[in-house]
């Protein structure tokens, strides 16, 4: 990590119609893990994350979708690395045009006329929306300015990630670094979050 500082929002719930899959006994590796992994149930490698999260919700019987902006397709990629992911990976969508989160994810027009499309509320939408669609247990959504250059008087950095499912949450990032760091950290930071409201979400 190149330098991150973090803001977390609990929601109120998702909007009606999200799939909720029978969950399995509780998790209890989730919280050996975290104790293991620190505060935030945190692991060094993305890679031992996704890895994690893919066989908690095959334990729970939980389905994953991804809304992507700034990352492109990078967090669904590594998701989709973990061999099983098939299981619990319903899909994502790419909404890297503005008007794309509406057409694609249902994120309402107003919202984005007055915020724009790096907010926390579209964050949240994005999130919402792709597990509707895709007909997931948990949403989750990352908007940012990745840079070089600022959006909408934002610097680069500038993120916001949400999940939806439990204790829907958002989380606002100012990153640090390049636009390869602040797309890559993005990624990070998204498991975290997961990771995070998986372990909440717990019985």
């Amino acid at each position: 990590m190149h330098g991150c500082a973090v803001g977390l929002n609990v929601r109120r719930p998702g909007p009606p119609g999200a799939v909720t899959q029978p969950r399995a006994a509780p998790l209890a590796h989730l919280r050996a893990a975290s104790a293991a992994g620190g505060h935030d149930g945190s692991v060094d490698s993305r890679g031992d994350l996704a890895a994690r999260i893919v066989s908690a919700l095959g334990e729970r019987g939980q389905t994953l979708a991804t809304a992507e902006s700034l990352t492109g397709g990078m967090l669904g990629a590594a998701i989709t690395a973990i061999p099983g992911a098939s299981a619990v990976y319903r899909g994502g969508v790419i909404a890297y045009a503005t008007e794309l989160k509406t057409a694609l994810l249902g994120v309402p027009a107003d919202l984005l006329a007055r915020h724009g499309p790096v907010h926390p509320d579209v964050a949240w939408a994005m999130a919402a929306g792709v597990r509707d669609r895709l007909g997931a247990t948990w949403g989750l959504a990352t908007t940012g300015v990745a840079g070089p250059d600022p959006v909408g008087g934002l610097p680069p950095g500038t993120v916001h990630i949400a999940t939806t499912a439990g204790q829907p949450a958002t989380r606002a990032l100012a990153l640090a670094g390049d636009r390869n760091d602040i797309r890559r950290d993005t990624v990070g930071e998204a498991l975290k979050l997961l990771w995070r409201q998986l372990r909440e979400d717990d019985p």
